[in-house]
């Protein structure tokens, strides 16, 4: 099937609604997700969104405070222009229908999280993430000009390679046509035709064995983009987040909030030893990447595949009301928060580099947006601050609905796109070839390009991921496309590029941390 509309969004978290939702009075959306539309990370973001709403908080303290975290690496222009705009975002989020914790005041309730100077966190107990997901996807389903198309897998952008023309990368001359899409009810490949097309297909955790994302997040947009030579940065930067439920059995790892820390949490060893004042003086609100490697290392030196998070001391109304879902949660498997301490272990969690955008979230590629995990905006630097990510997602996406409106009219569809061919190719019934291949690209990736990495990690991770490689396109090249091969492929290019630009970064920087490269004193 042949499908034209004025904008493509690839992906249903708070990027992509949020910029459907500004475009759509001026166009046809159609939202592609190649799950359910509610499963993305959006929904599974416990801890809330940072936005500067009350005095003594400043805009200028929140810049600070994320170029601090950022170690020195971010794009200052995205970091003003995301904290400057925050107030507005929180407004219109609100109006979308997105109900936040409020004191009996009638102020709103905030936190305070790892890196944060001020109380600046909007929440809704520990599901704000689901809470914005439900509001959002409320409203877009309720909008007459916005299709939501659910069990649509997104193989490939369309550029003039697939019309048999040469592009130029290093002039930037590669324009996007749209997108293959492959319908997981029927099995056939559509061609989705666009003026503008939004990539916010989220983060690329599952190249790694432990990750709090779900598990559609392969890095999906990040691979499209690269076979269709947009540019990449900062992929080595892999933030861990330092408290995920310990719990082998369960996939993706149960993220426990770093604002349970923020409320009086206490990191200890497993013999109740508080650690944390060891690394940094701001003990357990430590930035992240400082508290993964710190817990890292107390597992390694003392042979322990946990450590525990004590919050103990936090008053049971508070957990009750704020914790919830992690109380809740925790009892399921026989822990008590109230009265046992939490087995907590690092686990990826944010991937603060992707695809490359200016400050209207426009890609190298022309007529090509990006928002949210998959993009690089520069806002994160070399480690992201708490709460950052779903502010930077609605901030960049209202920024590329702006742009896109104000070139509508003067874009026109590309009527000259051909149908995908899948002739000559054979149904792969050798499963065990793909969730083998998976297995072994996640254990690579979290032995040898975790937390703590070296060059010689760094070059067998690229040998095997090679090996990898090379029988995965065969099999690719000749096999009738599914999921799970497709995944397998974007998965192997995530992890390709993560090596990569590991490897050519001769030093430690925030969460890109080699032992051949010590950090220098300042």
């Amino acid at each position: 099937m042949r499908y034209e509309i004025d904008y493509l969004v690839l992906g249903s978290g708070i990027a992509g609604l949020s910029f459907a939702l500004n475009v759509a009075q001026h166009g046809k959306v159609c939202i592609i997700t190649k799950a359910d539309a509610s499963e993305s990370s959006t929904k599974y973001a416990q801890g809330g969104i940072a936005a500067v709403m009350y005095s003594p908080d400043s805009y200028e303290k929140h810049i600070k405070d994320t170029l601090i975290a950022g170690a020195g690496h971010c794009n200052e222009n995205s970091v003003r222009i995301t904290i400057t705009e925050s107030t507005d975002r929180i407004k219109e989020l609100i109006e979308w229908g997105t109900n936040f914790d409020k004191k009996v005041s009638g102020d709103y309730d905030l936190a305070k999280e790892g890196g944060h100077s001020e109380f600046r966190i909007l929440h809704h107990q520990d599901n704000t993430g689901f809470e914005i997901e439900r509001a959002l996807l409320d409203r877009a389903r309720n909008h007459p000009n916005i299709t939501i198309k659910e069990n649509q897998y997104t193989v490939d952008l369309i550029t003039q390679h697939h019309l048999g023309e040469i592009v130029n990368k290093s002039r930037n001359d590669v324009e996007c046509y749209g997108a293959y899409v492959l319908n997981q009810n029927d099995n056939t490949i559509d061609t989705y035709l666009a003026k503008f097309t939004l990539l916010a297909t989220g983060g690329n955790g599952n190249v790694y064995n432990t990750t709090t994302n779900p598990l559609v997040s392969t890095g999906d947009g990040q691979a499209i983009c690269h076979r269709a030579k947009a540019k990449l940065a900062d992929m080595e930067f892999v933030q861990f987040h330092p408290t995920s439920l310990f719990n082998p059995l369960e996939k993706p790892s149960f993220l426990i909030t770093e604002a349970m820390r923020g409320a009086g949490g206490i990191l200890k060893t497993m013999d109740g030893e508080p650690f944390m004042h060891k690394y940094d003086q701001r003990g357990s609100l430590a930035p992240r990447d400082i508290v993964a490697r710190a817990i890292d290392k107390e597992m390694k030196q003392r042979g322990e595949d946990h450590v525990y998070l004590d919050c103990r001391g936090i008053d049971k109304a508070e957990i009750m009301n704020h914790f919830p879902n992690i109380y809740a949660k925790c009892l399921e498997i026989g822990i008590n928060i109230t009265k046992d301490m939490i087995p907590v272990v690092p686990a990826a969690h944010y991937s603060c580099g992707g695809v490359v955008v200016d400050e209207n979230a426009q890609t190298t590629i022309k007529n090509l947006y990006a928002s949210g995990e998959c993009s690089c905006t520069g806002l994160h630097g070399a480690n992201r601050l708490a709460s950052n990510s779903l502010l930077e997602s609605l901030v960049f996406s209202n920024r590329a609905a702006i742009n896109s409106i104000a070139k509508l009219s003067k874009v026109k569809i590309n009527q000259n796109v051909p149908d995908w061919d899948a002739e000559g190719m054979v149904l792969n019934e050798e499963m065990v070839l793909i969730s083998q291949s998976v297995k072994e690209l996640q254990q690579i990736m979290s032995n040898y390009v975790g937390i703590v990495r070296s060059d010689l990690r760094l070059k067998r991770a690229f040998d095997r991921i090679g090996l990898i490689y090379r029988e995965t396109e065969e099999l690719y090249n000749r096999s009738v496309l599914t999921p799970r091969l497709c995944e397998l492929r974007n998965l192997i290019a995530n992890a390709y590029l993560i090596i990569k630009m590991a490897m050519a970064r001769k030093e430690s920087l925030g969460l890109h941390y080699s032992i051949d490269y010590p950090v220098k004193e300042k």
